[in-house]
Protein backbone atom coordinates (compact mmCIF):
# COMPACT_ATOMS: atom_id res chain seq x y z
CA UNK A 1 0.00 0.00 0.00
CA UNK A 2 1.65 3.18 -1.18
CA UNK A 3 -1.01 5.78 -1.89
CA UNK A 4 -4.52 6.98 -1.25
CA UNK A 5 -5.60 5.15 -4.39
CA UNK A 6 -4.48 1.90 -2.76
CA UNK A 7 -6.58 2.70 0.31
CA UNK A 8 -9.60 3.48 -1.84
CA UNK A 9 -9.07 0.18 -3.72
CA UNK A 10 -8.86 -1.70 -0.41
CA UNK A 11 -12.10 -0.15 0.81
CA UNK A 12 -13.74 -0.81 -2.55
CA UNK A 13 -12.82 -4.48 -2.17
CA UNK A 14 -15.14 -4.54 0.86
CA UNK A 15 -17.89 -2.57 -0.89
CA UNK A 16 -17.03 0.74 0.78
CA UNK A 17 -17.08 3.85 -1.41
CA UNK A 18 -16.30 7.05 0.45
CA UNK A 19 -16.80 10.44 -1.14
CA UNK A 20 -18.51 13.28 0.69
CA UNK A 21 -17.00 16.19 -1.21
CA UNK A 22 -15.08 17.22 1.91
CA UNK A 23 -11.56 15.80 1.84
CA UNK A 24 -11.09 16.01 5.62
CA UNK A 25 -14.39 14.21 6.26
CA UNK A 26 -13.42 11.58 3.68
CA UNK A 27 -10.14 10.92 5.49
CA UNK A 28 -11.91 10.62 8.85
CA UNK A 29 -14.46 8.18 7.42
CA UNK A 30 -11.71 6.13 5.76
CA UNK A 31 -9.81 5.96 9.03
CA UNK A 32 -12.92 4.78 10.83
CA UNK A 33 -13.69 2.12 8.21
CA UNK A 34 -10.09 0.87 8.14
CA UNK A 35 -10.16 0.58 11.94
CA UNK A 36 -13.44 -1.38 11.81
CA UNK A 37 -12.07 -3.75 9.15
CA UNK A 38 -8.99 -4.37 11.29
CA UNK A 39 -11.03 -4.97 14.43
CA UNK A 40 -13.17 -7.44 12.46
CA UNK A 41 -9.92 -9.29 11.58
CA UNK A 42 -10.37 -8.57 7.86
CA UNK A 43 -7.06 -6.70 7.54
CA UNK A 44 -3.55 -7.79 8.37
CA UNK A 45 -1.56 -5.72 10.84
CA UNK A 46 0.84 -4.38 8.19
CA UNK A 47 -2.01 -3.26 5.92
CA UNK A 48 -3.77 -1.57 8.83
CA UNK A 49 -0.61 0.22 9.95
CA UNK A 50 0.30 1.40 6.45
CA UNK A 51 -3.24 2.61 5.74
CA UNK A 52 -3.38 4.56 8.99
CA UNK A 53 0.05 6.07 8.33
CA UNK A 54 -0.99 7.20 4.84
CA UNK A 55 -4.25 8.66 6.13
CA UNK A 56 -2.47 10.61 8.87
CA UNK A 57 0.09 11.94 6.36
CA UNK A 58 -2.69 13.03 4.04
CA UNK A 59 -4.50 14.75 6.93
CA UNK A 60 -1.31 16.64 7.83
CA UNK A 61 -1.07 17.91 4.24
CA UNK A 62 -4.52 19.49 4.60
CA UNK A 63 -3.52 21.51 7.66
Amino acid sequence: MKSMLDIRALLKKYGLFIYTGDKKADLEMMESEIRELYEAKLLEVKDYQMAMLLLKQEARKLM
